[in-house]
């Protein structure tokens, strides 16, 4: 196999992200179709790329002779579904977090997933930005010592429609599992204690749908090293994305991403540039080179870098972080597994 061949199923913002990296960036990859309810919507992006087939059906996909692997960047409770159908046909998967709000069926579908012999990655598309795989590579290499405390800031420029929140598992399913994972990712370490306090401070509409929309989450790892997590739906000033390690050797941290890196001294104070508007502008290489790991492993047989566990395991901590709002109490990770 030289080229893979892929089919995408959702023609929404990361739908069109990955279809653009793939056809424009990626030659060792080609989109042969994109499904999606709309069909509009999945017509006007293969028109724009150039894309053979448009389709409302992912069944279309399945079972396209040609197609090598399947990208699934539909809403997360079709997640199973479409991965079982893939498994089927003995088709290669790349599907967006999280796979499932339930961790039985989590367990289930990544035993379907092995039992067919493909391979499967999970879109944790911040462990390849630049940034964030140097602290790693810091950590890795022992530069900063035993890590001892983890920060990580992480807050949206607004908050998404109320109707989203019914179906995404809420802030820490939707939007703190990336952070859960970051923190696993960064301290190479599992988290085994997770206390989360939580409030609605931003929209009431948040509130009235069963979840919060701030939060602030501490974890423990196993390893003894400490983290803390600040999560907002809503910062005036642009999406907010920090990290700090501090280590028994030194620290090292991550500011945000500015749109131009200049700053104005005058007689008001100094001036610099808003940090980038959101996920999209902040992690779009990140997207890119996620798929060209999933791109090169398929075609060499490479083991992946985050695989289904990453995947359960994230989902875990958020579930854990649930728990403890509710309950007003540190939650085990294993309280939950």
């Amino acid at each position: 196999m030289n080229t893979l061949k892929l089919g995408i199923i959702g023609a929404g913002r990361i739908g069109r992200v990955h279809a653009a990296s793939i056809s424009q960036r990626i030659e060792q990859a080609e989109v042969m179709a994109i499904a999606d309810p709309d069909i509009d919507e999945a017509e006007k992006l293969t028109r724009k790329l150039g894309i053979p087939i448009a389709s409302k059906d992912p069944t279309d996909i399945f079972n396209h002779a040609e197609i090598d692997a399947v990208v699934i960047c539909s809403p997360t409770d079709t997640h199973t579904e479409y991965i079982r159908a893939c498994a089927v046909q003995k088709k290669h998967i790349f599907c967006e977090k999280p796979i499932d709000l339930d961790l039985d069926k989590i367990r289930n579908i990544l035993e379907v997933v092995k039992d067919a012999g493909i391979q499967m990655m999970v879109g944790f598309n911040r462990r390849f930005d630049p940034n964030f795989a140097k602290i790693k590579a810091l950590v890795s290499s022992g530069t900063i010592g035993d890590p001892q405390i983890l920060k990580i800031t992480s807050r949206d420029p607004g908050p998404p429609p109320p109707q989203y929140i019914l179906s995404s598992g809420g802030l820490f399913l939707d939007m703190a599992i990336h952070d859960f994972d970051m923190a696993r990712f960064i301290v190479q370490d599992e988290v085994v204690e997770v206390y989360s306090k939580g409030a609605v401070m931003i929209d009431e509409e948040i509130g009235r749908m069963g979840d919060i929309d701030t939060a602030i989450t501490t974890l423990q790892f196993k390893n003894g090293a400490m983290g803390v997590i600040d999560n907002s739906r809503k910062a005036v000033y642009g999406y907010d994305q920090r990290l700090e390690i501090f280590g028994s050797g030194g620290m090292a941290k991550i500011d945000n991403n500015l749109p131009e890196n200049h700053e104005l001294f005058d007689g008001s104070g100094s001036h610099r540039s808003l940090p980038l508007n959101f996920f999209m502008e902040r992690y779009t290489e990140s997207y890119y080179l996620e798929m060209v790991e999933f791109v090169e492993a398929i075609l060499t047989g490479k083991p992946l870098s985050v695989s289904g566990i990453d995947g359960l395991l994230s989902v875990a901590i958020g579930l854990a972080a649930k728990k403890s709002v509710l309950e007003r109490r540190p939650v085990l990770i294993d309280e939950i597994l």
